[in-house]
């Protein structure tokens, strides 16, 4: 095997977590389990969904899994007795089923969270023993043939991440042949016909461009840029699953809780039917104002991170149960939320003419449909909504607290490795709740289409230059329609901005229950975390391609290399040597500097990315976040260390709703293991 080749290889024993969540589901009544049990099967109809905008070859990879692992009567397979006949050896086999759980749980055979292709780690040949001996051999034989390719592939390299078609790279949102410049002409005539592109792909064809728009109906117009090329709109994208999504959504809205859900809903089917952003929008006005549900659920278009052009969205969809103790912090910090945002380090003028105080609220999981569940979410994404009506801040209780038996904490130096280990999820809960707070911060300034500015252009004065702004929103712009490709990791470095600049703050802390030493020790906890994430986010960065496949850990790495740039010791990265004499990195963090000279760096970076984002300022702003995200020769030589160390991200197991003869909606949960992820996907039918 090639050197090349073993880069690509599946994590060896990634460890899988069980995502809990009987308890919260089971406190919950049985009309509001069937609401949960009807959204969770709308967010899962777009499984196939996820899996095209990734990578349009692997869906026959994921029904290749399904059909090996399936029996005659649609069940999971005896697994030691396919095993057997496969006579291939239990090593060989587990590889397999390796393999196939974390293609699951990415919805890929691209990492979720790098954007790298993965291929097995067991032969072709033994490959095929396996298929031959299931139960649905002829289907699934099918299947490997159409699929091999695609799944042992790795040339050409640059094919292995995603990216712009006309640098090599591979994406779901477009043909091979367009270039980034067809992708912005596009784009240009979308935003003067106020055509927002987040649930749509572009393809080139010999007559122009289709741009396909996902709708349960089917409806096509044409229309021609100034170019004279023709632009025609295709409505029906996913046809068959956003019928399927509809049709779930419907079904909910009969056991809503209210009218504010009951609104969402009808203006969910209305958008996912007709394809229309406008009604999404609109469902997210009702999402605002439905404060503290028991039962909390999102979906549609939601993150624009694999995009390169940071403009068209991914499927997701979330049905989580609220943690009461838990959301009675994030709401102390809620209360709290315009003293801690007057705090930032932006003039008045630049923030939100009112704030909305967020609704932040703890969630534990029951279903969430996405190539990687998060451990927060602030949404919705829709400035024109935030603006005015706020936004909703989750913190995702069980994914953060998921346990992984056997994890490891490289570059921890020995001193601090027992308070990181006890500290670091209590730390990174803090990081999360001011971290999705931050979200929520920051005006934007805006033109409309009646040329009418949404600040006063006599008092509005940019705090660089001190004269009147220059710059910002034209109509149809948004943050991420002008900041392309930087935008969703600018944004997240924001938000990890304002949680370091926030936290060291000793009435933040106390909202969390820690005073005292405790406080302090959560306090240099988050800022070791920040450091040593920054460091492993080197695994992310591709130095051939120049390019960062994960937009958080391109945060991290900006805020590391900023406190690093802080002087006077505060933050350093050594070479130095293990037990075993190989070559590794130790983290030095000076813990009596954080609020002397490590805060002060990150917010006067903070103010930059800010002013440039609500200016629009996509030169300047652009230029600050590239050249802090560049990596020096001397870190790309510390890459290799961090390869050599990297450790295999979780996997979450997530459990099905069923509705039995009485009419009760039961909720199973599975193991712990790549059976289980299988198991839990053939049982789930999509």
């Amino acid at each position: 095997m090639s050197t090349a080749t073993f880069r690509y290889l599946a994590d060896l024993k990634a460890p899988f977590s069980i995502l809990e969540a009987k308890p919260f589901f089971n406190s919950l009544d049985n009309i509001q389990k069937t609401y949960a049990h009807h959204m969770s099967r709308a967010a899962f109809e777009g499984t196939r969904i996820i899996i095209t905008q990734t990578n349009p070859r692997a869906e026959t990879i994921y029904d290749l899994i399904l059909k090996i692992f399936s029996n005659k009567q649609g069940q999971l397979t005896d697994i030691q007795a396919l095993q057997q006949r496969s006579e291939v050896s239990p090593e060989t086999f587990e590889d397999l089923l390796q393999y196939s759980g974390q293609f699951l749980g990415n919805l890929s055979n691209y990492k979720s969270f790098g954007d790298e292709k993965f291929i097995p780690r067991i032969s072709v040949k033994d490959f095929e023993k396996v298929v031959a001996a299931s139960e649905l051999k002829e289907e699934a034989l099918s299947l490997f043939n159409q699929a091999k390719d695609e799944i042992y592939n790795v040339e050409p390299v640059t094919r292995n991440l995603l990216g712009y078609p006309d640098d090599g790279q591979l994406s779901g949102y477009y043909s091979d042949n367009i270039t980034k410049d067809d992708i912005k002409a596009v784009q240009t005539y979308l935003e003067k016909i106020n055509i927002d592109p987040l649930n749509t792909r572009l393809f080139k064809t010999d007559n122009g461009y289709d741009l396909a728009i996902a709708s349960s109906d089917f409806k096509s117009e044409t229309h021609i840029l100034e170019n004279g090329t023709p632009l025609t709109l295709k409505y029906g994208d996913f046809h068959e699953q956003m019928t399927k999504v509809a049709e779930n959504i419907q079904s909910s809205i009969p056991v809503a809780a209210n009218d504010n859900q009951r609104n969402m809903l009808n203006s969910y089917y209305d958008s996912f039917k007709t394809g229309s952003i406008e009604d999404h929008m609109e469902s997210q006005r009702h999402w605002l104002r439905d404060i503290g549900p028991l039962v909390e659920t999102n979906i549609g278009f939601i993150e624009t991170y694999r995009d390169p052009q940071g403009v068209r969205a991914e499927w997701e969809g979330f049905v989580a149960m609220v943690n009461k103790e838990q959301t009675e912090k994030f709401n102390n910090l809620v209360q709290q939320a315009p003293l801690f945002v007057s705090r930032l380090p932006w003039p008045d003028t630049f923030e939100r003419d009112t704030i909305n105080k967020p609704d932040f609220t703890s969630l534990e999981v029951l279903s969430f449909a996405t190539c990687g569940i998060p451990a927060g979410i602030n949404i919705p994404n829709y400035t024109q909504v935030t603006q005015k009506l706020g936004s909703k801040n989750v913190s995702l209780g069980n994914v953060i607290s998921a346990s992984s038996p056997g994890e490891k904490f490289p570059f921890i130096v020995a001193e601090d490795l027992d308070l990181y280990k006890k500290l670091r999820n209590p730390a990174f809960e803090v990081q999360v709740g001011t971290h999705e707070l931050g979200h929520g911060t920051g005006k934007l300034f805006n033109e409309d289409t009646d040329g009418k500015f949404d600040f006063d252009q006599d008092k509005v004065i940019h705090p660089f230059t001190q004269q009147p702004l220059s710059s910002w929103y034209k109509p149809g712009q948004t943050f991420s329609s002008v900041f392309g490709g930087i935008a969703s990791s600018y944004e997240e470095c924001r938000a990890e901005c304002i949680a370091l600049t926030l936290s060291p703050d000793d009435d933040i802390l106390k909202i969390f229950g820690y005073e005292g030493q405790m406080a302090e020790d959560i306090l240099y906890v988050m800022y070791l975390n920040m450091a040593r994430a920054g460091l492993a986010a080197l695994e992310y960065y591709d130095p051939i391609a120049k390019k960062w496949g994960q937009a958080h850990m391109q945060a991290r790495y900006a805020i590391t290399r900023i406190m690093m740039q802080a002087g006077d010791n505060f933050l350093s990265i050594n070479k130095t040597k293990d037990d075993e004499g190989i070559d590794t990195l130790e983290i030095r963090l000076d813990r009596s500097k954080i609020r002397s000279i490590g805060r002060p760096a990150v917010a006067t970076f903070l103010e930059k990315l800010q002013v440039y984002k609500a200016t629009a300022d996509v030169e300047n702003g652009s230029k600050l976040y590239l050249e802090t995200t560049s990596v020096p020769d001397d870190w790309v030589s510390m890459r290799d260390t961090v390869i050599r160390n990297k450790q295999p991200r979780k996997v979450f197991v997530q459990g099905n709703t069923f509705i039995d003869d009485d009419g009760q909606v039961i909720l199973k949960e599975y193991e712990a293991s790549p059976i289980g992820m299988i198991q839990s996907y053939i049982e789930r039918l999509v």
